[in-house]
């Protein structure tokens, strides 16, 4: 039976990964990871391209098998843990856009992954749409098709999609990348606002300074944990050449990073 998450301590870690190995085939993707997310952590993955990030969070949602070691959510073996427990929002780029689906329907395939099996749903599951949408700013268009809405409220469409569960953790993918960087800034402060209501929060994401301006907590990433930390203990000059393998430079003011590559602009095309 599929477990019931109970445990809110903040000494019980959301996310704790032992000694994970992972593969596809024969090409190993890291090694003897070992890997611990504090419970209501807001934290961001960083890294180059085809560093691990997805596949990392894969093993986290438990739909990528592991080589070796253990995976566990608030001490609970990933694969015994209630469907519901964790929100997934996917890359945006992913989505077939073209599909024959409103908003509203998009919202309702996630009570889907919570045991619901009847084709139409009940005034009560309508309501809890309506009251999420109009939280996350997409109740005027509910009955849209998915393709004609703007990027940010195709964004917010799948975040209330992986919320209609009222998940202990949220998962997002790249959720900043093809977005304006108004849309980007409204998103990381939206999930500011979703983490402070005590849910567990982990993206991955290129953009090191919307990680720099909104999340408090950074992990640095590239087959296997680099560092981690609050970023403006992490990003440095040392820690991110390590990540990326290039020079990263990194502008201090007032409290405030800004982060610019100063790696060729081929350096990752060569180096994937």
């Amino acid at each position: 039976m599929p477990a019931t998450l109970h445990s809110d301590s903040p000494l019980v870690p959301a996310v704790k990964l032992t000694g994970v190995s992972a593969r596809y085939e024969q090409n190993v993707v890291f090694d003897d990871l070992c890997l611990e997310i504090a419970a209501g952590q807001f934290a961001g993955i960083v890294g180059p391209t085809a560093c691990g990030k997805s596949t990392l969070l894969k093993i986290i949602l438990g739909i990528h098998a592991v080589s070796a070691g253990q995976v566990e959510l608030y001490s609970y073996p990933v694969n015994t843990v209630r469907p519901g427990t964790i929100g997934y929002v996917p890359q945006l780029g992913s989505v077939d856009w073209n599909f024959p689906v409103t908003v509203e329907e998009v919202v309702s395939m996630g009570l889907y992954t919570n045991g619901c099996i009847w084709p139409w749903l009940s005034k009560q599951e309508r309501a809890c749409i309506r009251d999420l949408a109009h939280r996350l700013g997409v109740n005027d268009c509910l009955q849209n098709h998915i393709s004609d809405i703007s990027g940010g409220q195709r964004q917010r469409t799948f975040l209330a999609r992986a919320l209609i569960n009222n998940p202990k953790l949220l998962i997002l993918d790249e959720p900043t990348s093809g977005v304006d960087i108004k849309t980007q800034h409204e998103v990381l402060h939206l999930l500011g606002d979703i983490n402070k209501g005590g849910i567990t929060i982990l993206l991955t994401t290129h953009d090191l300074n919307a990680v720099a301006s909104h999340l408090p907590w950074v992990i640095c990433f590239n087959r296997g944990l680099v560092a981690q930390g609050r970023p403006n203990t992490i990003f440095t000059n040392e820690i991110l050449t390590k990540t990326y393998g290039g020079d990263i430079v990194i502008v201090k003011s007032e409290g405030h990073l800004l982060i610019a590559n100063s790696t060729p602009l081929n350096f990752m095309d060569e180096h994937p």
